[in-house]
């Protein structure tokens, strides 16, 4: 593989910025529950959320069909949002990773999977989505990764060559979609193993 080729770097948020647990949400929400992970799958894994996250349905309306389909109550929905947001905290040295590699001199840009109410959460709450050169994010497309669209609209959109762009993920089927459209894609585990595949394609920061 040729070194030094990579002059754009691309990180999801989920996992790879902030820590993301749809079932740490669910325990903190319904502490009482008996079958946490199949209700994470019922809340995260339904057409609901995935309307949400596709920019289609607003955070109220989620609500209100959480209600309707899946019996909560309003206090129940109420919790469910406030865990979602309050949940995403900052993962250890992921920040420090993205200064790094901007104050090197690489473009640095996000592509994530995500909903328009949480984006200005953690605009609001944290600093580091300034630290970005653009953004794709999926409630604005009304798609959702691994589709090819989603990682053509961020080379189109900011003019990036697939071959000179990295994207990090920690979810497998994702960095396969970064590959399949040309871009070279890590699996993200942490800040540390992160820094070290960065370094194995010839970044220097």
């Amino acid at each position: 593989m040729a070194q030094n080729r990579i002059k754009n770097v691309v990180f999801d948020i989920g996992n790879v910025v902030v820590r993301w647990s749809p079932v740490d949400i669910i325990r903190l929400t319904f502490p009482d529950a008996k079958e946490i992970n199949a209700l994470a799958q019922s809340v995260f894994h339904s057409e609901i959320w995935l309307d949400l996250n596709k920019g289609l349905t607003t955070e109220q309306e989620t609500k209100q069909q959480y209600q309707q389909v899946l019996g909560f109550s309003q206090q129940d929905t109420e919790r469910l949002f406030h865990y979602t947001k309050q949940s995403l905290i900052l993962l250890y040295q992921s920040v420090e990773l993205i200064k790094r590699v901007k104050q090197a001199g690489y473009g640095v840009y996000t592509l994530t999977d995500n909903v328009h109410e949480i984006v200005a959460y953690l605009k609001d709450t944290y600093d580091f989505w300034d630290l970005f050169d653009g953004e794709i994010v999926s409630a604005d497309l009304g798609v959702l990764k691994p589709q090819p669209e989603i990682y053509h609209a961020l080379l189109e959109q900011y003019q990036l060559a697939a071959n000179e762009t990295v994207f990090l993920d920690d979810m497998p089927h994702n960095v396969a979609g970064a590959k399949a459209v040309g871009m070279a894609a890590i699996q993200f585990e942490n800040a540390e193993q992160g820094v070290a595949a960065l370094k194995l394609l010839g970044l220097e920061f």
